[in-house]
């Protein structure tokens, strides 16, 4: 009883709200945004039956096309996680391209940068790939995320195959002092 009444002290309940609230880390430009989960391969076999409908794709910046009056962009699509950053370690599925009405310097948006883009589907575009001509999902864009190109970096937490690092215990050195020999605790020492 005195665990429960503890768990619903208010205080402590906001804290761990907080707390679990710093968890979600899908940034704001892409989050605020009410979309449609459209799979790639719906949109771009049947384009025309989903016209208008707002999606939050993203991929791989492939080239950057600047024009008078708007900015093209092809990308190669990558599935989304759940924080919106593409999931560059599947295979990519197919190219899609953004138009803006913003001029968007290919200096910023290099190859190969990592974009999530909040947009409505308003089409497809056709462009010629080697000699193929081939046709792409078109998407005006309302939003487009830059990702830091250390972010994928910054997200492994997967555990190492060797549990205390390549020299497990009891390597001389680099075991914890808890594991360190004393008086009496001969046997760590070989």
């Amino acid at each position: 009883m005195k665990k429960l009444q503890l768990l619903l002290n208010p205080s402590l309940s906001l804290i761990l709200l907080l707390m679990l609230g710093a968890c979600g880390s899908m940034p704001p430009v892409i989050r605020d945004f009410s979309v449609v989960d459209m799979p790639y391969q719906l949109a771009n076999q049947n384009t025309n039956s989903y016209l208008g409908t707002p999606i939050r794709w993203g991929g791989t910046v492939i080239e950057v096309e600047n024009e008078a009056d708007s900015s093209l962009v092809q990308i190669l699509y990558y599935p989304l996680d759940r924080n919106g950053f593409p999931q560059t370690n599947h295979t990519g599925e197919g190219r899609f391209a953004i138009r803006t009405s913003d001029f968007l310097d290919p200096a910023i948006l290099t190859k190969n940068s990592k974009v999530t883009v909040i947009g409505t589907l308003t089409g497809g575009i056709e462009r010629t790939i080697g000699n193929k001509l081939i046709r792409i999902p078109l998407i005006t864009s309302e939003a487009i995320y830059l990702w830091p190109k250390d972010y994928d970096a910054n997200r492994t937490y997967g555990y190492s195959r060797y549990p205390y690092g390549y020299y497990s215990y009891p390597y001389f050195g680099y075991s914890p002092p808890f594991l360190r020999g004393y008086p009496g605790r001969d046997w760590y020492y070989w």
